[in-house]
């Protein structure tokens, strides 16, 4: 977010709170993208994020008070909260805040009562994790306001256990942690079941990645995403019966005859498809990243989109036209991203090739949706910072 906004910000916060000896401290994290490893952050699978140059900002200053005055410059709404902390349904957002502060207080610290202002450019239901963002700024500005002895990995844990316990969405711990781990021009190979990582600079050359948003918003919690969560591990639960040693759906590797004599349901058989099948092509990216087979890396991301709509069957009609439309127009490679039902779709591709997309795209879908799509370029950015104001 540009400096102008920032600033603007600044007076808006001095605006409702008014003015005192202690001038706020200003906090930004950023969106993310996942190249690879889609739905398999909860079922220990390795993941391959970047942090990526949207972001959310909050101004953040003690107000020597127990209570916590927070507004929201995209709601307009100014909201105040006193312990104990409960679910707040008139206004949903302040539950991200709430959520980590109540999580940070399960470690033993005690939160004393501040004044927040939140702004941010992320596009709400994208799939680009602006309530991840918020998570961990919040995390991050209360430990740095504070003095808490956090590290960035167990900030990305509270907004984890923020987003699980108290909004009430079971998202794995990737979101966190690449923002609050992200590096400038670097992404990160993740382990999610131990959360050993280390960073990737992958040179595109004249490739490049970036986004479309399809424009249909999605809410995680009002979709499936809990229920393919519950449907993996309901699988696991049955393999485990016959084959003990696996911890993980993410693991299982096993043959035709062994998974039939496991009494999969058909819907836990088809997300252990998915989820199986991630793991190789995630090798596959990884690989192609690195020794420059783009063609392999492409050709990955395409399956990974049509065995998330046909297997985990969390895309959506828009989504998927979008993919075969780019298929068919000879993209290097596309798929949805983040939790689906709508969102955005990455897309790898040459440099030049982007303005022969650009308005054959927008044409078609604006004449078979009635909506218009949006592109984003970006750049990959650094994870959750304080800005110098």
């Amino acid at each position: 977010m540009d400096s102008f906004r920032s600033k603007e910000n600044l007076n808006r916060f001095e605006s409702i709170f008014g003015k005192t000896k202690q001038a706020p401290r200003l906090f930004q994290a950023p969106a993310r993208i996942n190249i690879i490893g889609e739905h398999v952050d909860y079922l220990g699978g390795t993941v391959l994020p970047a942090a990526i140059d949207f972001a959310v900002q909050v101004y953040l200053r003690p107000n020597d008070t127990a209570s916590f005055h927070l507004h929201s410059v995209t709601y307009n709404e100014t909201v105040e909260l006193k312990k104990p902390l409960l679910p707040n349904p008139k206004s949903s957002w302040t539950d991200y805040i709430a959520g980590v502060i109540v999580e940070i207080e399960k470690k033993g610290h005690i939160i004393p009562g501040f004044d927040l202002l939140v702004d941010g450019n992320i596009p709400q239901g994208s799939g680009l994790s602006s309530s991840a963002a918020f998570e961990v700024v919040t995390g991050y500005a209360i430990k740095e306001t504070f003095g808490l002895p956090l590290t960035r990995k167990e900030i990305a844990l509270i907004g984890q256990a923020a987003e699980n316990h108290f909004v009430g969405t079971k998202c794995g711990i990737m979101d966190q942690f690449i923002i609050a781990v992200g590096k400038k021009d670097d992404c990160i190979s993740l382990n999610t079941d131990t959360l050993k990582y280390s960073y990737h600079h992958f040179d595109l050359g004249d490739s490049e990645f970036y986004l479309i948003n399809s424009n249909v918003k999605h809410s995680l919690k009002d979709s499936a995403y809990n229920q393919r969560r519950s449907e993996c591990e309901s699988a696991l639960a049955k393999i485990q019966t016959k084959f003990p040693n696996f911890t993980h759906l993410y693991d299982v590797n096993l043959s035709e005859d062994q998974i039939y004599n496991c009494h999969l349901t058909n819907e836990e058989r088809k997300r252990m498809n998915h989820v199986t099948s991630e793991r190789e092509r995630t090798k596959i990216v990884i690989e192609g990243l690195e020794s420059g087979n783009f063609k392999d890396v492409g050709s990955a991301l395409f399956q990974t989109h049509w065995s998330l709509s046909k297997d985990f069957e969390v895309s959506c009609l828009e989504t998927d036209f979008i993919v075969d439309s780019l298929q068919s127009l000879g993209v290097t490679g596309a798929r949805m991203i983040g939790g689906g039902f709508g969102g955005c779709v990455l897309v790898l591709d040459k440099k030049d090739h982007f303005s022969k997309i650009d308005v054959v795209l927008k044409k078609s879908y604006q004449q078979k949706f009635n909506l218009e799509i949006d592109f984003y370029k970006f750049q990959i950015s650094d994870g959750v910072k304080e800005i110098s104001i």
